[in-house]
């Protein structure tokens, strides 16, 4: 049964018990300074980025939280696609300004660094000691601070997530931070903080969102709760992205918030190609990361459909298509680019012939793509993106 079988209000306020608790709805901020307070909690880190930091909404929660007689603290020092120097930062200033608590305001950028920032203050080895892909989560022993988040995208869904992905100053290379106490206590999801996101925003992250759904349905591996959760987050996402950035009102930007909640979740399962080929052109040419994974992915999904028709055949009739087929799931996903006004080449992100080798070098070193369903080479990359380019 989809969400618009029985008529949803998306002005009630709901509670959701999963994977944490998710307070969801329009004008559920307002919760947030009352939360803290009844925690005990009295001297906030918020950490955003520097975009959101000069929106009215966000001086409308300074001003809330600082009313109700709490010490409010904001960094916003990080780039768009985080360092480790900005994680430094800001744990330097929750230091140096004796804070108890973190609030990640924004999207996923804020969100990344605000986790990395709270396994930051009582871990002091090298950031990096804790990459989960080295084994490092073993070191995450100590208590952290307490930590609550809300998004003011509908893209990455790292509200609910347990891990950071941050790179490396010098040379861009991302590190996974991760652990069961990194996620936050509560979310409070408010879709009314989408609704100043400009269009281009709202397409790629709405896209970033859709590519972890059907990243995480494909994953190898058996998870049907994930594959569950991922084909009703496809289902939301196909029919109400165009609305919520061409026309955007309160249950558009709703259903794209509940269903990055879901696309989060149900990459718990994994991702795959798509992924591995979008991270190399955040990492070289700094590009927004729900772009890069808007452009790759029809590409990255015609790839994966010879032996995986069945599942392909579930996708379509999640979208909708009148022709059930991995072809035509494709061609829906060039459509929406297209209808969205995102590119559907890479040359127009800027990339060129002569970044193809080092792509392909980054996308085969990259986590994703050992969950994605079939194995992918170097040569298959190198194809893949002089296809995309």
């Amino acid at each position: 049964m989809g969400v618009d079988a029985v008529r949803t209000d998306f002005n009630t306020i709901r509670q959701y018990n999963f994977p944490t608790v998710i307070r969801f709805g329009a004008g559920v901020i307002r919760e947030l300074p009352d939360h803290l307070a009844s925690e005990g909690l009295r001297r906030l880190l918020l950490v955003t980025d520097p975009m959101v930091a000069q929106l009215d909404f966000f001086a409308g929660i300074v001003k809330a939280l600082r009313a109700k007689g709490l010490s409010v603290e904001v960094f916003s020092e990080i780039h768009k696609n985080p360092v480790k120097s900005d994680v430094l930062k800001g744990g330097d200033v929750f230091a140096g300004t004796d804070r108890d608590s973190i609030v990640g305001i924004g999207g996923g950028a804020a969100m990344d660094v605000a986790r990395a920032i709270v396994l930051r203050v009582h871990h002091r080895r090298d950031l990096f000691d804790y990459d989960d892909l080295i084994g490092g989560d073993v070191y995450v022993t100590e208590e952290v601070p307490y930590f609550v988040t809300v998004p003011t995208t509908s893209g990455t869904g790292s509200e609910v997530g347990r891990s950071a992905i941050i790179s490396e100053d010098d040379t861009h290379r991302k590190r996974i931070l991760f652990s069961p106490k990194l996620l936050a206590k509560i979310v409070f999801a408010d879709p009314l903080l989408t609704m100043e996101l400009p269009p281009f925003v709202t397409a790629a992250t709405g896209m970033d969102a859709l590519t972890h759904n059907l990243e995480a349905y494909l994953a190898k591996n058996w998870h049907p709760m994930c594959e569950g959760i991922a084909l009703q987050g496809v289902e939301l996402i196909n029919g109400s992205i165009a609305q919520a950035v061409l026309k955007p009102d309160i249950e558009s930007r709703s259903k794209m918030m509940i269903a990055s909640l879901m696309g989060a979740v149900a990459f718990q399962k994994g991702l795959g190609v798509v992924h591995s080929l979008a991270h190399p052109l955040s990492s070289l040419l700094d590009t927004h990361h729900g772009l890069a994974n808007a452009v790759n992915l029809p590409y990255g999904m015609r790839f994966n459909i010879a032996g995986f028709e069945d599942k392909f055949r579930r996708i379509a009739r999640a979208m909708e298509l009148t022709e059930e087929s991995g072809e035509a799931v494709v061609q829906r996903l060039f459509a929406l680019n297209q209808e969205l006004r995102l590119p559907v080449r890479l040359r127009d992100t800027g990339v060129k012939s002569e970044h193809v080798e080092t792509l392909a070098d980054l996308a085969i070193a990259d986590f994703a793509h050992p969950n994605n369903p079939k194995p992918v080479s170097r040569e298959d990359f190198k194809n893949l993106y002089l296809e995309a380019l």
